[in-house]
């Protein structure tokens, strides 16, 4: 018998390990799916595919392949070389406890963080329920009318904030006054934001100076609340004098000392903005973090961002839907109130979950016990021999005057593990959290005792020390009223709703979601596990950076590796969305032409077929579009762009393409459409939205782009989260490197175009994720990973050719990652439409692929690399059945008006029910392929009315009037 010849050790050890658990496909299905599309080899399809003038020649330089469990010891290694300390330093930023229920059940359980943006809202009722939730208790607490279901950060809110009140406001004036007392990251953005719309920010460092703004000209005004030297102004008889200006007073307000506090729509405030950070979501260095914004409702019209509202399912039962703005930037292009098309949904949902645990009761007691720390700390320090500016009273922080102390009380803190704040030259500001203990009272009183001296003892003030909240600012009115934050306060409690809710979605744990252009590709655990280490979690983003080390390496290496993916000379992972990347690229470019004495050129060339957010964050930066034609097969029209750049070659700032093309094809000019825009003086930005069909193949900065933003949570595995969070990094070539955002706040030098996130490392919690991808993928994992995307593209297109003809292809029949199936002509011989048979997949246990974008009447899929064979033929499975109920249809077995497709979803409820009166049966109904291979999905709802949610518009439990005492 002859003995196995032994394998070599490193087989055997099996670093690319995780590279086949990532890619769903096999060798042995490879071979299949080639032959249903017609060639050879995978190599001859990608060759077939991406135009040889641009494929890569050179592989990407990264590390090997390594193995999940090596990759996670890398990555400890260098988290530990973040310190954590006991952060006091606050500016918006705060520590806090997570729930472990929430924690567990949320924040790591892939029924939430899988899940996509709630476009489809039969699916998505659970976390569109919780955004309800959120926008409810944002509502209550801060007193205004309507609240959107969150932003991307509280200094980013502030500047949407002021955009929206310019829109909103009669006055005609550009000045934008600014209370210096607001948190300095938050000055920054607002800066970064006004200059190119031409918008004067003024600021006010003084309460006369203040006194003196408001009587003159603007448009709107900005206050912190309380102000981040931790003083909370009365400004409620300033209100009266900003509206005597036809303006807008907007507010910056923190959440839990809202609980204590007069909320500012009590005093007829315009715009509320801030940050849920404290409820429950680590610092993180930064984010994720669920901002919100709140506002009047005269102002609703115009709140950008996501909004859930209240409607009725066609059974007339209660049914959650986005309102107003959705896909807005896809309709209104540059007229969009905001470029903004995601939020921080598993953020928001953490924040509002914390306010069902916790209860009015259990936030006011927290809020309480912070403010009774406060007032202790301030009786401590001014028993040392400091008088703590108080004359405004004071929430969680204190600040105080220590002259030519400050650096060494500041580094005797250090020396003791705890990170003081100069807020100014001269004073220390020190803030207390949900997590302050006795002991860092004492820790913090050690600090700043001098030798010898003896310090308080918190037993002495055993019996309390009233707030120092001013009696006139306190507040008296009730808040979260409604059942669902007085019901879930036990455990089991809290995980049953939890669990409730995550059964009515459906996400990536359940099945395949093919939505064209999202990739909705594997989050993989590994990857996941990294976020909640301690060692990530527990910093603050203004931590001095000998304590940041881990994260200024995790953040070296991740931009070395992206630029090595992309062909660009550097990065910037600052922006923390790619609506974010899209307006810090076109600031960059904006700002070179400045640097060149041509400010003058601000045409921005974008062609009819890109994405929404492109026009409109052109419009952010002040830039003006001028639309390009496409040709009958998706292209760019190479004639029309030739003469548009001919035409404005005087003003021609750039060109914004989506590369490959929104329709899902390799277009063969791009190198020469590239050469044309940089002869007539143009850059070229390449939307990165795509880059998932590109990884390995080709890069952007090498075949000519200029700039590119990148989608983590698309193309790296950063994971949607229901619609945030993500990050969107934005990438250059040498000579606009020092165009790139930049942060002054917290001692790090700002340069290029300013600060465009509050944070200076943007999410950076969320990025040992993408680090992870990166690490144990390698140049050969994520190329292959490209190629299998493509792969699968096409295999559905050709599986479904003679169902749903693919719209657009390449001369040879191919397509890139994704493919559009046209169902136009379906809705003449049959009466069914794209959205029918989007909703009818839902009966079998299907995300719909992206509807009606960027062709109406149609349906884009984007299967990505990670689904296997099994997963793609059950959803071609789906699409044929489909298909035949519309033969029926169309045979007249079916009525036009009474078919599966125009009652679908169909819930269980409606098919259980006594009486059935449709024209077919029950058991088609409920669509059920092979139940031994997946389990049914019941929809919770029937098909929602849209039209009766807009004209009904309500987005809160609640109305506000039942809240009253």
């Amino acid at each position: 018998m002859l003995m196995p010849s032994a394998r070599p050790l490193g087989e055997l050890e099996n670093p690319s390990e995780f590279i086949p658990r990532h890619i769903g496909i096999e060798e042995a299905d490879e071979k299949l799916m080639l032959s249903a599309i017609g060639e050879a080899s995978r190599r001859a399809l990608i060759d077939s595919i991406v135009p040889r003038s641009i494929a890569r020649r050179d592989a990407m330089k990264l590390p090997p392949p390594a193995s999940e469990a090596q990759a996670l010891a890398e990555l400890k290694a260098i988290a530990s070389k973040n310190s954590v300390y006991k952060s006091f330093i606050g500016q918006g930023y705060y520590g806090t406890y997570t729930p472990g229920v929430i924690l567990r059940n949320i924040l790591e359980n892939p029924a939430w963080y899988t899940a996509y943006t709630p476009y489809q809202a039969e699916i998505s009722q659970g976390r569109m329920e919780a955004l309800v939730n959120f926008q409810t208790m944002v509502c209550d607490l801060t007193g205004m009318a309507i609240a959107n279901a969150s932003m991307l950060d509280e200094a980013t809110a502030a500047a949407e904030a002021m955009t929206l009140a310019r829109r909103s406001v009669r006055s005609k004036s550009n000045r934008f006054i600014v209370a210096g007392d607001a948190h300095p990251q938050t000055i920054e953005v607002i800066q970064t934001r006004a200059k190119p719309l031409d918008i004067e920010v003024v600021l006010a460092n003084s309460a006369e100076e203040w006194d003196k703004a408001l009587q003159g000209e603007y448009f709107a005004v900005f206050a912190q609340y309380p102000a981040t030297s931790g003083q909370i102004h009365d400004m409620r008889a300033d209100v009266p004098v900003v509206h005597g200006k036809q303006a807008a007073f907007i507010v910056a307000a923190d959440l839990l000392a809202l609980t204590l506090i007069v909320p500012p729509g009590e005093w007829d405030v315009d715009i509320v903005c801030g940050t849920t950070q404290r409820f429950g979501m680590p610092m993180g260095a930064g984010g994720p973090h669920a901002a919100y914004l709140a506002c009047r409702d005269d102002f609703k019209r115009s709140l950008p961002g996501r909004l859930v509202g209240v409607s009725v399912d066609v059974h007339g039962n209660p049914a959650y839907r986005l309102a107003l703005q959705t896909r807005e930037q896809h309709i209104r292009r540059e007229k969009a109130t905001s470029n903004i098309c995601t939020a921080q949904v598993l953020p928001a949902v953490i924040a509002s979950m914390y306010a069902v645990y916790h209860g009015p009761q259990g936030l006011k007691r927290i809020a309480q016990r912070v403010a009774s720390y406060t007032a202790i700390l301030a009786k401590g320090l001014e028993q040392l021999g400091y008088a703590p500016r108080l004359q405004h009273g004071a929430f969680d922080t204190i600040s105080l005057q220590t002259g030519e102390e400050t650096k060494q009380l500041v580094a005797r803190g250090h020396s003791l593990k705890a990170n003081l704040r100069i807020s100014w030259e001269g004073f220390i500001s020190i803030s207390l959290d949900e997590t302050t203990t006795r002991a860092d009272l004492e820790l913090l009183w050690k600090i700043f005792a001098k030798p010898n001296q003896k310090l308080p003892e918190v037993a002495k003030f055993e019996k309390g020390v009233d707030s120092l909240i001013p009696e006139q600012l306190r507040r008296t009115s009730g808040f979260l009223a409604h059942p669902v934050f007085n019901t879930h306060h036990s455990e089991t409690g809290m995980l049953r709703y939890i669990r409730s809710l995550s059964d009515k979605d459906l996400a990536l744990d359940r099945s395949m979601i093919p939505l064209g252009s999202c990739t909705m590709k594997l989050n993989a655990t590994s990857e996941m596990i990294p976020i909640t280490w301690p060692e990530f979690a527990h910093v603050h983003p203004f931590a001095p950076a000998d304590q940041l080390q881990g994260y200024a390496q995790l953040d070296s290496l991740l931009r070395e590796w992206l630029c090595q993916a992309t062909g660009y000379a550097g990065i910037s992972l600052q922006p923390n969305a790619g609506s974010q990347g899209e307006y810090a690229g076109l600031l960059a470019i904006k700002a070179f032409h400045e640097s060149k004495g041509q400010g003058h050129r601000n045409v921005c060339l974008i062609p009819s077929s890109a994405h929404g957010t492109n026009p409109a964050s052109a419009q952010m930066v002040g830039m003006h579009v001028v639309v390009t034609a496409c040709d009958a097969n998706g292209n760019v029209d190479m004639a029309d762009l030739r003469a548009k750049c001919e035409q404005h070659k005087d003003d021609l700032a750039c060109v914004m393409i989506t590369y490959p093309s929104t329709h899902g094809v390799f277009e063969m000019q791009v190198k020469e459409l590239c050469e044309m825009v940089h002869k007539h003086g143009g850059r070229v930005y390449v939307d990165g939205a795509n880059m998932n069909a590109l990884v390995g193949v080709a890069a952007p900065g090498e075949f000519g782009g200029d700039v590119s933003h990148l989608n983590l949570h698309k193309t790296f595995c950063i994971p949607h989260g229901g619609g945030g969070p993500g990050v969107g990094p934005v990438c250059v070539v040498e000579d606009l490197v020092p165009f790139l955002p930049g942060h002054e706040t917290g001692g790090v030098k700002s340069h290029g175009v300013g600060a465009v996130s509050a944070a200076p490392l943007g999410n950076a919690a969320v990025l040992p994720i993408s680090w992870m991808y990166c690490r144990m993928m390698g140049a050969e994992g994520l190329k292959l990973a490209t190629e299998t995307a493509i792969l699968s593209a096409n295999y559905i297109s050709a599986r479904l050719r003679d169902h749903y003809p693919t719209l657009y292809a390449s001369e040879n029949g191919h397509v890139a990652h994704e493919c559009i199936l046209d169902l136009r002509p379906l809705k003449e011989t049959s009466g069914v439409t794209a959205e029918d048979v989007a909703k009818r997949l839902i009966d079998y246990g299907f995300h719909a692929p992206t509807l009606s974008f960027p062709v109406a009447g149609t349906l884009m899929v984007e299967p990505t690399e990670s689904e296997t064979l099994d997963e793609l033929d059950r959803f071609i499975a789906a699409m044929i059945a489909i298909r035949e109920e519309i033969r029926r249809v169309e045979r007249g077995e079916w009525p036009q008006g009474d078919n599966p497709l125009k009652h679908a979803p169909h819930t269980a409820a409606a098919l259980l029910k006594g009486e059935w009166k449709h024209a077919y049966p029950r058991d088609a109904g409920a669509a059920v392929l092979d139940e031994r291979r997946h389990a049914k999905y019941w929809p919770p709802i029937g098909r929602v009315d849209n039209v009766y949610g807009d004209r009904n518009l309500f987005c809160s439990c609640v109305p506000l009037a039942a809240y009253e005492d």
